[in-house]
This record gives C-alpha cells, structure tokens and sequence, in this order.
C-alpha cells in the first residue's frame, strides 16, 4: 500500500481558498490521465470528489485516484439506475434515478474543477432538501466573473456541466481539449521530445530557414515548461532554465525576422543592430534613439570626430538608457548590448576629439560626461579626481559629487546629485552623468 503525505485534494484546496488556473489545470491533466487509463478498459469510478483524490507529497504533488469502493465494469450500452456515489458532486441524471451510464464521472470532473477554481461546488447547500432541488433545476450553471479565466478553461467547465448527458462532452472530446492539453502535461518524456524537437530548429536554423525554425522553438517550449513541472532536483532545474531562455530569445530574433518586412535582413546574416531596430519598431521614442545612435556612427565612420557627433551619442544613451526598465527579453539584452557598444565608442571619441586653441570662445558652457554600469555598492561617486575641459589646455579639478544606493544585488536602488544642475540619466543597471563645467577649478599643471 502506497503512503500518501500529502492528503486529500478537499484539504488542498480549502487551505488554499481557491487554486490558481494554472495549478487546477495541471491537477486536471493527471486525474484525466487516470480516467483516461479507466475509460481504455470501459470502467467508470461512480464516486469522483475531492475526498477520493489524494496527493502524494506536500511539494510537487502528484494525484492518486483512491476509493473505487462504487467502481464498475461498463460496456458504452450500459445503463444503470441504483444511487451511487456522493449527491455533492452527483450528476442530475443520478440524483433524479434516470438512466445513466459513464459520463457522470465527467459531471464529477466538472464539479471538482469548479469547486478548486472558486472555492466551493456549483450546488453548495446547507440542507439536502436544498441540494437536491438545485440539481433537479433545469438552470443553467453560471460562472462567476472572478476569478478571470481563461476561454479554454470557461469553455470546458460549461460543457462538464451540462446537465443533459446527450450535450454533455463526450470522453473523446475532454481527452482532446485544449485545456486538458494531455499531450503537453508532465512527465519523463517531457525533455525528450523537447529537446528532440530542439535539434532540429537548430538544423533549420543553421540552414538559413527562419520560418520551419521558430515553428520548431515555439512546439519545444510546449514541451519544456512540463519539463520544468515534472524536474525534482534542483540544479537540473536551474539548467533547463538557461537553456530555454536561450532558446525564447532565438526565437523572439526569429519572429523579428519571419515577420518583417525588410526582407534584407536575411541577406545581412542577422545582425543584432537591425534585429533590435526591427523588434523596436512598436516604441517611437526607441527608434528615435537607434537612429540617433546611427547617424553618430555614421559621422564617425566619415571622419567627421568632433563634438557634434559626441553630442549624438549623449543624447542617444540619454534615451537608451531609460529604456533598460522594460521587460526582460531578446529585446533588452540586445539593447543592454548596443548601450555597452555606444558607450565604448562615445568615450573613444571623447579621447580622439583635438582642444582647441587657447581663448578659443565657445557659444554655450562645456560640459563633462562620464557613464558607469553595475555592479554598484551603496555610497557615494566622486567623480575622477582631473578632468580635462574642452575649451582651456589645463588640468581640472571638480567639486562635484553623486551619491546613490543600491541593493545586494548591485542594481541601482536611488540617485541623488547634490548639484540641481547636474543631469543624471539613470536605469537599475547604469547611469550617465553630465556635468556643467562651473563645478570645476583650474589648476597651474598644463595639459600632459
């Protein structure tokens, strides 16, 4: 005999309140496993509830169908008319003494997926003389509006519920429905048949066919997320993961690129500025700073390294770096990417660009830039201690400092200048600063 430690699904549920979709859901995969391995052998349970499901551990249970006590043997030509099976979650056609044959272990399903999902059954009573006048009602059973679920989810309760056996769902068709999904739940074959399917996006790939690629992702990672379901030790776990988020990011390039309409793209073996440009194409104010970016890099390629085109770069990374708050994806590493790039062009330039002459008059203050990205440690930035200006051959000392907080994790918590005219631009992972050129002093050292 087999030790359950995790009790009964009704335990389950009632200390929970009510269950996520997603966890009711997976609960759902494994009981229809189990009635799908009975219906195979044409034997209905009769006696389907919470009581009568247990759990097999506490963490990462799995359902084991007990108490076949009213259990039989059924020919789909069966009919019976004896009383069996708890009123509760009992179809109609029981309660009343109608006929009834085995698609009232599917009115049980529906009633106990109601039941996790809102926190108690259809036809909860106080009395059985009140139960019962509800099931021998001809209304139709109502969901209610909260929790929101999702329409496959909605659908298949409504046709469980059915109280006519003949427009109730078949067995067929529960096995088949896509919320049951049986082909993707858990279980050791999971990340076999993803990682398969995997190898051969990886063919196509490398084959330069984007299309039969990302369709060959997208089918994997149905596989991988049961995988991680039914993944016990913890480091193999953790390894799954990586590997699927290299794999969501491919794909999101993939999708970028079946989806465009700049079909040269193809041609130019993927490079990662276009592919960021093309997956940017639903935020203007992304683009904006992309193009901006490019046109400095374009000057720069010209020859044309003066402070204009150091200009374009600061006010590129002035907007790229607010940008780094979005979602973490394909996309953000990419920007993450292009930002570290500009960042190492805009300080090369910065060294490149010739002084000007001495009392050489300039129309606006000079300003200084200096960037800076995590890991950080709570405290305060004192910027370098010389800094060279831009319009007088001396050194420069400043008088200027940043202070800022972060977390454990190094990111950028808070930034505070103690200056209001000091401009900081800032993400959790980076900042820029620029600096008005009255925070500095002059020195007697001449420029080296």
């Amino acid at each position: 005999m087999e030790f359950c430690a995790g009790g009964d699904l009704s335990h389950f549920i009632r200390t929970r309140k009510i269950l996520p979709e997603k966890v009711a859901r997976l609960f759902l995969q494994q009981l229809a496993c189990a009635l799908k391995f009975l219906h195979d052998r044409n034997i209905s349970h009769l006696d389907l509830k919470p009581q009568n499901i247990l759990l097999s551990s506490v963490e990462n249970p799995h359902l084991k169908l007990a108490d076949f006590g009213f259990a039989q043997y059924m020919s789909p030509w069966d009919e019976k008319h004896m009383l069996r099976g708890s009123p509760l979650y009992m179809a109609p056609e029981m309660v009343c003494h109608r006929q009834y044959d085995a698609r009232v272990d599917l009115w049980s399903v529906g009633v106990i997926l109601y039941e996790a999902l809102f926190g108690r059954p259809p036809f909860f009573s106080k009395s059985f003389a009140e139960l019962e006048e509800k099931i021998r009602s001809n209304r139709v059973i109502e969901l209610p509006c909260r929790p929101r679920l999702s329409q496959g989810c909605r659908d298949l309760l409504q046709r469980l519920l059915e109280r006519d056996p003949l427009q109730r769902i078949s067995f067929e068709e529960f096995f088949t429905h896509p919320f049951v999904d049986m082909e993707h739940m858990p279980s050791a074959e999971s990340l076999c048949k993803a990682t398969a399917l995997v190898v051969e996006a990886v063919k196509k790939d490398e084959q330069g066919d984007p299309s039969a690629a990302l369709s060959l992702y997208c089918k994997a990672l149905e596989f991988f997320v049961p995988a991680l379901h039914y993944e016990t030790d913890a480091r193999r776990k953790e390894a799954i993961r990586s590997k699927v988020g290299q794999y969501i990011s491919r794909a999101e390039e993939l999708k970028t690129l079946v989806t465009s309409n700049n079909k040269t793209l193809l041609q130019q073996g993927n490079p990662a500025r276009n592919i960021l440009k093309e997956m940017s194409r639903d935020k203007p104010r992304l683009c904006a700073a992309l193009e901006v970016a490019s046109a400095a890099m374009a000057k720069e390629e010209e020859g044309k390294e003066d402070s204009d085109t150091l200009d374009l770069y600061q006010q590129s990374l002035g907007e790229l770096l607010l940008m780094l708050a979005e979602p973490v994806g394909r996309r953000r590493e990419l920007l993450h990417s292009e930002i570290q790039t500009l960042m190492g062009r805009a300080e090369y330039l910065k060294e490149q660009i010739k002084v000007p002459a001495v009392g050489t008059r300039q129309s606006s203050p000079p300003s200084y830039c200096l960037c800076a990205q995590s890991p950080f440690k709570s405290g305060h930035y004192d910027p370098p201690d010389i800094w060279y200006s831009d319009d007088l051959q001396q050194k420069k000392h400043t008088r200027w400092r940043l202070e800022y907080r972060a977390n454990q994790s190094g990111l950028l918590v808070e930034i505070t200048s103690l200056k209001s005219d000091v401009t900081v631009t800032s993400s959790n992972r980076t900042f820029c600063i620029s600096i008005p050129s009255s925070h500095f002093h002059s020195t007697s050292n001449n420029r080296n």
